[in-house]
């Protein structure tokens, strides 16, 4: 790393997730070791043989306003929701236009409006689409929505990489603000993809959970019972600011981005590559541009979404790349997997627990599986060390996709 490149802070955090409605009462759930999945009760359920999802506490639709909310696809609201807590959080800086950009990616986009509005259509014809559906449906709609609302202008970006799309836009992000495109970014990912088809294809693929008898515990990663993973909702949202803007405002700096690692596995459309070759070689850039050694990182928020094949080799490759000292959680055990919105939400669990010196233990761990060498943080909650510590956030995506960001203390 550079020592005159444009260092990036942390000064603003925005969440709505199946825990709470925002930051404090997410981060609060989480210390408790509360889940957020719960069983369905929609019309569709009997379709499905998955019966349960971390459907997000509190209904974006009623904390925006109801004409806003009414032209937003559910991605949307959830992202409008968190990036307004962030920006406030930040201090509501006040930025020229041209030098405030957006990257707030979503892995699956508007398919709840796609869905629906093709019900719409075949059932009661064209010109009963509301006129907002492109905008609706469109990938980009959560960051074009955002930008709007800010009068961002440096750049309003959605990246897409399937469960790695919230983590690679925080990276893009940072990048914006090194090479000096902007000043300010608001960056994240945001999901709502809880519907009957989307289930029943992840079913298809034999990737979710079916334990329906017990929605609470069916997130398990790194159980040996573990059976799939379990679909949840919301968004994360982070602000990042260059160093140099965030303390000529005096703004408070929770964390610094320092790093970002990006990878492809070039293996297999759906499943990890089995030697993790992928997953280090993000992991280990990351590292290196963050000017940082494995030593130096004791925590880790795994990307861990409670499969069979992707939780422990996932580990094994942050032993080789980092240690088997940092300590190893997977927050999915209680919010489940936020899809694209995932690497936005753990990205701020990360920075929490980078402020609070603690690390929330991955609950529903009855059996630890095998071939796990780190230390995995379940059972009861992890201090981390005082002094400088770094951590990093995993995010994997179906494609290949393999994203690594790491956060200093401030």
């Amino acid at each position: 790393m550079s020592a005159n490149r444009v260092r990036v802070v942390v000064t603003g955090l925005g969440a709505t997730t199946p825990v709470g409605g925002d930051v404090t009462s997410t981060w609060t759930a989480l210390l408790a070791g509360q889940s957020g999945v719960e069983a369905l009760t929609t019309d569709w359920i009997d379709t499905v043989p998955v019966k349960f999802a971390g459907t997000a506490a509190v209904d974006p639709a009623e904390v925006l306003p109801r004409p806003e909310a009414r032209r937003l696809d559910r991605s949307e609201q959830f992202a409008m929701v968190a990036a307004r807590e962030a920006w406030q959080d930040a201090g509501s800086p006040e930025v020229p236009p041209e030098r405030l950009g957006v990257v707030v990616s979503s892995g699956i986009g508007g398919i709840n409006t796609t869905l629906t509005a093709y019900d719409t259509y075949r059932e009661r014809g064209w010109n009963r689409l509301s006129p907002f559906t492109v905008p609706m449906l469109m990938p980009n709609g959560p960051a074009a929505w955002i930008g709007l609302d800010l009068g961002a202008q440096a750049g309003v970006h959605a990246t897409v990489s399937a469960c790695a799309s919230g983590a690679e836009a925080i990276g893009h992000a940072m990048d914006m603000i090194r090479v000096g495109r902007a000043d300010v970014v608001v960056a994240g990912g945001t999901e709502a993809a809880i519907h009957g088809l989307n289930i029943a294809a992840f079913a298809a693929a034999r990737a979710m959970s079916t334990r329906n008898d017990d929605p609470a515990g069916a997130s398990r990663p790194w159980d040996r019972g573990r059976d799939g993973f379990v679909l949840g909702e919301g968004a994360g949202i982070v602000v990042l600011e260059s160093e140099e803007h965030a303390r000529a405002r005096g703004a408070r700096i929770y964390a610094y981005c320092s790093g970002v690692g990006y990878s492809a596995d070039a293996h297999h459309i759906t499943q990890p590559e089995p030697d993790g070759r992928g997953i280090i070689m993000a992991m280990t850039q990351a590292l290196t541009d963050a000017g940082v050694t494995g030593h130096d990182v004791k925590h880790v928020n795994a990307h861990a979404t409670s499969t069979p094949a992707g939780d422990v080799g996932e580990v094994q490759a942050v032993a080789k790349a980092i240690g088997t000292h940092p300590l190893v959680t997977s927050t999915k055990s209680m919010t489940g997997h936020l899809l694209g919105g995932a690497g936005g939400i753990e990205s701020v669990f990360t920075i929490k627990a980078l402020q609070e010196r603690v690390v929330p233990a991955t609950i529903n761990i009855d059996d630890l599986d095998d071939g796990i060498e780190v230390d995995v943080v379940h059972g009861k909650n992890r201090t981390l060390p005082e002094g400088d510590v770094a951590a990093v956030n995993n995010s994997f995506g179906f494609g290949g996709h393999n994203v690594t960001v790491v956060f200093k203390g401030a």
